[in-house]
């Protein structure tokens, strides 16, 4: 039969005739991808109520031991309260705890805790809000606080009552304030941690508004807050790397100079190179990962501001005109950094080449110096050879012509002719002999 869903739209059953359907075959993965998408609903808040928003960092490296962590710290506070446990694989979580609505969720590199409350506060962003986070829990929790939120959310009064409020809540020289999603609410906040170590987010709901699109709101102030923090990394990460890409920067210059000078040694000179771009290469692979999250946090950032619909409001500063002044010009010296990074990689990479090219050319040159004085060595050694042949001519003929000379001897009275005209008689036979068998010797050799 058809899976259904516990949703009644999709609770009727269909009509296909189940043999048919049996024939598919379903990938692995259908329901857990498609479930996916709907893992985290909105949350949904009644005006006035009240969040306490807690984002911790977690350790990306731990891998699968840092999640079983963060979810054996949902479950330890769970355990409080004694509400239910989340499914072991699971990444979302939302729930009472207490007299309090939680959600949890986990990311990459951060988790999260919100705790939904009903009802306004006396003290406006009273930290005692967090009173719902036990003291000891808090002190057990191993990951670091990147952000927290006090947000406050308030039946929409007059432009006048709201902007009166504003200036007792919030620093005015960073006070950011908008209508949003169609003058159904006003969102405002000054992206600054109050005394109580929070960060202070007012939302002046209209009557009319309902509650999933509070929540809905209220998600994506939340969304913008962590985001805008994790992305303040790759600043941070920037900054310190600053100093030591200007040091290459002018390590990289004198060695290229030095390339120009005859006077240096290319062997040094590209063993120096070497060493900047190993240096380069090895602070590329640390910063990659965390300026390639920035790029995307800030993306989210963007697009968060965006699907919130800003309207200006009593001629105050938007969340996109904030964002514009104050943390655009964060990312783009991430941005910068990570350019300066690439080009200084790309040129001590070009210069490597040249350098090598250079100390290739120089070895070639030695290369065909050698060889030509190899040639004048062998042609130096074929002469002496030549000679030596001449002289072992003229020395094996002297004794050739000796020991023919003793053989023939006897002969010398029958012809009647002298021992030494008999010996001057049978010289260049012996010679020629001579020769020809040192040169035929020589011609197998070759």
């Amino acid at each position: 039969s058809l899976k259904t869903d516990i949703h009644p739209a999709y609770s009727t059953v269909s009509s296909i005739h189940e043999g048919r359907m049996s024939a598919i075959q379903d990938h692995p993965l259908r329901y857990e991808l498609a479930n996916e998408l709907h893992a985290r609903p909105f949350p949904s808040l009644d005006a006035p109520g009240r969040v306490a928003y807690l984002a911790f960092t977690q350790n990306t490296e731990g891998g699968d031991h840092s999640r079983l962590n963060a979810r054996d710290q949902l479950i330890a506070l769970l355990d409080r309260f004694g509400e239910t446990h989340p499914q072991p694989d699971a990444t979302h979580y939302f729930g009472a705890l207490g007299r309090h609505q939680l959600k949890w969720e986990q990311h990459t590199e951060f988790v999260t805790y919100s705790l939904f409350s009903t009802g306004g506060a006396e003290r406006p962003f009273d930290p005692a809000e967090f009173e719902a986070f036990p003291e000891d829990w808090l002190q057990s929790v191993t990951a670091e606080r990147i952000t927290s939120i006090n947000l406050r959310v308030e039946t929409r009064i007059s432009d006048d009552e709201i902007s009166q409020s504003l200036a007792e809540w919030f620093v005015p020289e960073s006070l950011t304030v908008s209508e949003v999603l169609d003058k159904s609410a006003v969102v405002a906040g000054d992206f600054r941690v109050d005394a109580s170590g929070h960060q202070r987010f007012a939302l002046f709901v209209a009557a009319e508004t309902g509650p999933r699109r509070i929540g809905r709101v209220i998600q994506r102030i939340c969304e913008i807050e962590t985001y805008k923090s994790m992305s303040m990394l790759g600043f941070s990460t920037a900054r310190s790397i600053s100093p030591r890409m200007a040091q290459i920067d002018a390590e990289l210059s004198e060695l290229m100079a030095d390339m120009t000078q005859a006077q240096k040694s290319p062997e040094r000179t590209l063993d120096a190179l070497l060493k900047i771009s190993a240096e380069l290469e090895n602070l590329s692979a640390q910063v990659a990962f965390r300026f390639g999250a920035t790029g995307a946090y800030e993306a989210i950032v963007n697009q968060r501001i965006q699907v919130l619909r800003e309207e200006r409001f009593t001629g105050r500063q938007t969340f996109g005109e904030f964002m514009m002044r104050r943390y655009d010009p964060a990312m783009r010296t991430v941005k910068a950094s990570e350019r300066r990074l690439s080009a200084m990689a790309d040129r001590a990479m070009r210069a490597g080449n040249l350098l090598r090219t250079r100390v290739d050319v120089e070895r070639s040159a030695q290369n065909q110096s050698l060889l030509e004085s190899m040639n004048a060595r062998a042609d130096l050694q074929l002469r002496l050879q030549k000679t030596v042949e001449g002289l072992s001519v003229v020395a094996i003929s002297y004794y050739a012509v000796s020991l023919a000379g003793y053989l023939m001897s006897p002969l010398a009275s029958p012809l009647a002719i002298s021992a030494n005209s008999l010996k001057a008689t049978v010289t260049l036979p012996v010679v020629l002999l001579v020769w020809w068998a040192i040169r035929r010797i020589r011609k197998r050799i070759e």
